[in-house]
């Protein structure tokens, strides 16, 4: 079989979908060829945070570019909203940080100043005592000295995002070959041909991978350096309950649907998705510590599931030198980021006058 369009989406979770609405609503004709279930997703086993704080301390501009895609996530989601007909759960009236001694509080005033004078002020940040927040939030005590707050973060309902993404790509005119694996990558002149393990041959001007993890073994063939690995996150989910938590933190918040679900581990254990006990009792501890309410309630579920890591931790965007006209679109924060890799960094993909500089974001800063 064989189809052609001006981009090919290797990639179609929340990344790969998001970048695929941005070139649609562009009016491009878009192609997505997506793996299958056994692969790991990240967009399926995720936090849903939609966050600034706690980011780019070492680099600003990843922090502006946070801020830039949670300022636009109300009108994005309406936007989906509206195009779908689906609900997507999303809060966004801040979120904390907290913290259970002081010194480690002191820190973290001390990067939020440096940053925010790195952004020019803008880094509308506030600091609550053990006393407000234990106002704010109820469940709260323990052994919380205070907590750190950001006006934009929030949290969304990552498989409602999801969802909607793929039903309004479809909308627009997205072709979405599923349970496809790239066997074979050609590039001629201005054009790519790509085929699949079972025969699906696609055609091209430019190709656009998000794969995830996947491009560690992808990225190499359209000569990228493959710079990813897997981190693993562990999550624990309690019984449904009314709405006892306002807001949510950066390692407890509560979902729509009523449960609270507490996620507190970066583990550096390869392909390896798997919950252990050691990490699950940790993580229960900690939260205890700040919500010692927690420790009546009862867990229903666990799981883990594997982060896409670059080298320093920031999204990798960029065009293949080897090969040009394909693009490598990756990074662990593809909830936070989707507004804005579907409105600005769609417009950096097709050379717009007005595209954002994501030279920060380059794999040339792996040089050394």
């Amino acid at each position: 079989m064989q189809t052609e369009a001006d981009y090919t989406i290797i990639g179609g979770g929340i990344v790969g979908l998001s970048v695929a609405h941005g070139l649609l609503s562009r009016g491009h004709s878009v192609i997505c060829i997506d793996g299958t279930d056994a692969d790991f997703r990240a967009s399926r086993g995720n936090f849903g945070l939609v966050w600034v704080q706690g980011k780019g301390f070492s680099a600003p501009h990843y922090a502006a570019w946070s801020q830039r895609a949670v300022r636009e996530y109300p009108k994005f989601v309406a936007g989906l909203t509206d195009e779908t007909g689906i609900k997507i759960s999303l809060q966004q009236t801040g979120g904390y940080e907290y913290f259970t001694d002081t010194e480690s509080l002191k820190s973290r005033v001390k990067q939020f100043e440096t940053l925010k004078k790195a952004l020019g002020g803008d880094y509308p940040y506030e600091i609550l005592s053990a006393e407000d927040i234990r106002k704010a939030e109820p469940m709260v005590g323990g052994d919380a000295v205070g907590a750190s707050y950001y006006p934009h973060d929030g949290h969304v309902n990552p498989l409602q995002l999801l969802k909607a993404l793929a039903e309004s790509c479809q909308k627009k005119g997205l072709s979405h070959y599923l349970g496809e694996r790239l066997s074979d990558v050609r590039h001629s002149g201005n054009a790519f041909s790509l085929t699949t393990e079972k025969g699906l041959t696609v055609s091209s001007e430019k190709v656009v991978l998000c794969a995830g993890l996947g491009a560690k073994v992808l990225g190499p063939m359209f000569g990228f350096k493959g710079l990813v690995r897997p981190q693993r996150g562990q999550v624990l989910v309690t019984e449904k309950l009314p709405p006892v938590l306002n807001r949510p933190s950066v390692t407890i918040r509560q979902v729509n649907e009523g449960a609270i679900q507490i996620g507190d581990s970066k583990e550096e254990v390869g392909f390896n998705d798997q919950e252990t006990q050691s990490q699950m009792a940790r993580i229960a501890s900690n939260a205890i510590k700040v919500m010692p309410k927690l420790g009546q309630l009862r867990l229903v579920r666990s799981w883990g599931a594997l982060r896409v890591m670059s080298p320093d931790g920031l999204p990798i965007y960029q065009e293949s030198k080897q090969m040009p006209g394909a693009f490598l679109v990756t990074c662990h924060s593809g909830i936070t980021l989707a507004a804005t890799h579907s409105h600005n960094l769609s417009r950096w993909l097709v050379g717009a006058k007005d595209a954002p500089d994501l030279s920060g974001f380059s794999e040339d800063r792996f040089n050394d």
